[in-house]
């Protein structure tokens, strides 16, 4: 177990401690408003310690610190770290995609109805969702646009259109890049579509209907049929849409299940009194024990700045006030485990239910748990409650009171959201059934889950103490030895993290890919962390080698391993011993170093299907990388052929503009402010450009 570090090592400000391993691997993130006072609460006889806490001290091997101004930059950079580094005692959000959302622009003469993904603040457009589903969002904006003939062309495709295109005549278009529509009746029309979304469906209907009688008496019979025709629509479209809140509100509702195998969590999405969508998340080997720290950490990494974050959000209790099992009590009648009075609790629930225990809402009783009453029911309620009591004796350092507040993280949700926001209980029967719903979403959505996830395969098959969430993938590019590239992707859980995607300029190597590899593992070491889970490489036993003797130099442990997989991908040979590159091959191999055979691997097998996918990725992120460079120094041939430009100018151009027409575009004062060039030069420079 580590040792208690000094006091007068410890900052006594707010801040973020950090606990790595052996290998230098950040094993658990924490954030604390007093440094000091945190961290030396780990460090006490271990029987008041929890399980885990005592399972991480014992991996621990050091701790740093990263100080902050206040409790709200910690809570932050927590986050953060968490999302970057995912530790392995930290309880990490595996799935945090960005939800698709309608955008309109009600500030545009003309805007369009966008499917995007990020939302942005204060950029004056209306925003609308989330959906989970990008396939049901995209299925509703088809209605829409059936319904309402929005323009679905770019500003830029509008502005350059002389006449109507085929949208227009299919009439799923108004073709106000012609001048069909006037700003005023689109103007009207975006109006109505922000009403539908806004679920003020019955008033739109009101709307649409006076204004077909108004055409009707007026002898307009096709603009009647037409709002007649768009009337039936929406009234098919929302038919099967539910009012949930009847004064109407935003929220996001927070239900919590514990499953034999782990923590289930649903969030149902409420917009405009409707369900908009919901979506449910999985812990496996979780109790009831953790329910705390999940929900504080959950909600610290799933709400952030591109996301919706609703004004108010209704949580099944409030982790920074009391623990679980001290504010329960069980019924020894009906096994119905009920909040105290004073408690932060948000409705019964019950415990138990045969051979599968749940915790959920008194309106969700399953008929497992039906016929385990009363005797069953009620030992088991008991047994899980004295066993909660238990533990909460012990205090642990995650569920330290002072540490968790509800103003530090309210007050960072109101930022990221630009205005109020309130984590609440249920305040009545409407918000106490949207809890229930959350809570049998994650049930329902946790019993379906088909065995390991991915990340978990891929440990099984290199057989890894913890699950391959983080890939990483490289990938040399060259034309005989010139303008060597290597690309690296990174996947995690699955999905690209193209912000995380690099590309290293190889000088030296001359055409040689065991050099090209060599020198790229040195530049790789010199940027450090976040170290993948695996570090695949494109190639055979050969490239693998000349990796892993420059990473072994440097990060090797004392047992010879390194802190992350290393591992190469080559494609499979054909009868006569040649790489098979026919496309839909499925039978790569793998290979890791101190193995000469490959990994027994199924041909088709989802594990190496995935890997496939992420070496193709960095092949094509490296060969499009390379081919950049090259045309670069075709045209940097091209403009050392002007009058006036050298291989110093060309370079000089390059640094300063993206491409060649971006230079011809360029003004004689944005020339004239290149460094080294005076007025003369940049009129040659100008000239010569304007002669491509």
């Amino acid at each position: 177990m580590m040792e208690r570090p000094a006091p007068s090592d410890i900052p006594a400000t707010p801040g973020v401690y950090l606990y790595k391993d052996a290998g230098g691997r950040i094993i658990y993130v924490g954030k604390a408003r007093h440094l000091r006072r945190r961290v030396l609460s780990y460090f006490r006889p271990a029987d008041q310690l929890t399980a885990k806490t005592a399972a991480m001290l014992r991996k621990a091997e050091s701790i740093e610190f990263l100080t902050t101004t206040s409790e709200k930059e910690a809570l932050l950079l927590e986050a953060s770290l968490i999302k970057k580094h995912r530790p392995h005692y930290n309880i990490c959000l595996r799935d945090d995609k960005q939800y698709v959302m309608f955008r309109l622009s009600e500030k545009e003469p003309f805007p369009r109805l966008e499917i995007v993904r990020r939302m942005k603040r204060r950029d004056g457009a209306r925003y609308f969702g989330p959906f989970t589903s990008g396939l049901a969002a995209r299925e509703t904006w088809k209605t829409i646009h059936r319904i309402f003939p929005l323009r679905r062309c770019s500003d830029r495709a509008m502005n350059n259109r002389q006449t109507p295109c085929l949208y227009h005549h299919i009439h799923l278009c108004a073709a106000p890049c012609t001048g069909e529509i006037t700003p005023e009746a689109y103007a009207d029309m975006t109006r109505r579509v922000a009403l539908l979304l806004s679920g003020k469906s019955t008033e739109l209907i009101d709307l649409l209907k006076s204004a077909m009688l108004k055409a009707s008496d007026a002898l307009d019979f096709e603009r009647a049929a037409s709002l007649r025709d768009q009337i039936r629509a929406i009234e098919k479209t929302v038919e099967k849409q539910a009012i949930v809140l009847q004064n109407g509100g935003d929220m996001d509702a927070l239900g919590l299940v514990s499953l034999p195998d782990g923590l289930a969590l649903g969030v149902v999405f409420v917009r405009h009194g409707l369900v908009q969508d919901r979506s449910a998340y999985f812990w496996p080997g979780l109790g009831l024990e953790d329910a705390s720290e999940l929900l504080w950490s959950f909600l610290g990494q799933f709400y952030h700045a591109g996301r919706s974050i609703p004004p108010r959000i209704v949580l099944p209790f409030l982790p920074w006030e009391t623990g679980l099992a001290a504010s329960l009590t069980v019924d020894s009648q009906s096994a119905l485990v009920t909040p105290h009075a004073s408690s932060s609790m948000g409705s019964p629930f019950l415990v138990g239910g045969g051979a599968t225990p749940c915790f959920c809402g008194k309106d969700t009783l399953t008929g497992e748990g039906d016929a385990a009453r009363p005797a069953t029911l009620i030992e088991q309620a008991a047994a899980l409650l004295e066993e909660h009591e238990r533990r909460e004796k012990a205090v642990s350092p995650e569920k330290d009171e002072d540490e968790n507040s509800a103003e530090t993280l309210e007050d960072v949700l109101a930022e990221l959201r630009g205005g109020p926001v309130r984590l609440v209980l249920p305040k009545n029967e409407e918000e106490r059934r949207l809890l229930d719903m959350a809570r049998s979403n994650a049930r329902e959505s946790a019993r379906n889950r088909k065995g390991a996830s991915l990340a978990e395969k891929l440990a099984e098959v290199f057989r890894f103490d913890r699950p391959v969430s983080r890939v990483e993938c490289a990938d040399v590019s060259h034309t005989g030895g010139e303008a060597t590239k290597v690309g690296a992707v990174v996947y995690e859980e699955g999905r690209p993290l193209k912000e995380d995607y690099r590309v290293w300029n190889i000088e030296g190597a001359g055409g040689d890919d065991y050099a090209a590899l060599t020198l790229w593992a040195k530049k790789r070491l010199e940027h450090g962390e976040p170290w993948p889970d695996l570090l695949l490489i494109d190639g055979g036993r050969g490239q693998i080698a000349a990796v892993d003797n420059v990473l072994r130099e440097e990060l090797a442990t004392e047992d010879g391993r390194l802190p992350f997989l290393l591992a190469g991908i080559a494609k499979a040979r054909d009868e006569r011993g040649h790489a098979d590159r026919r496309a839909g091959n499925v039978a790569d191999r793998i290979f890791v170093p101190g193995r000469s055979n490959p990994l027994p691997l199924k041909e088709g097998c989802p594990e190496l299907l995935f890997l496939q996918v992420v070496r193709d990725a960095a092949h094509d992120f490296s060969l499009g990388r390379h081919r950049q460079a090259r045309a670069k120094k075709a045209f940097s041939g091209e403009l050392q052929q002007l009058p006036g430009i050298g291989l110093q100018t060309a370079r000089l151009l390059w640094e300063h503009f993206d491409s060649v027409s971006d230079m011809k575009a360029a003004s004689l004062e944005k020339l004239e402010e290149l460094p080294g060039i005076g007025r003369k030069k940049a009129e040659a420079i100008w000239k010569a450009l304007q002669s491509l």
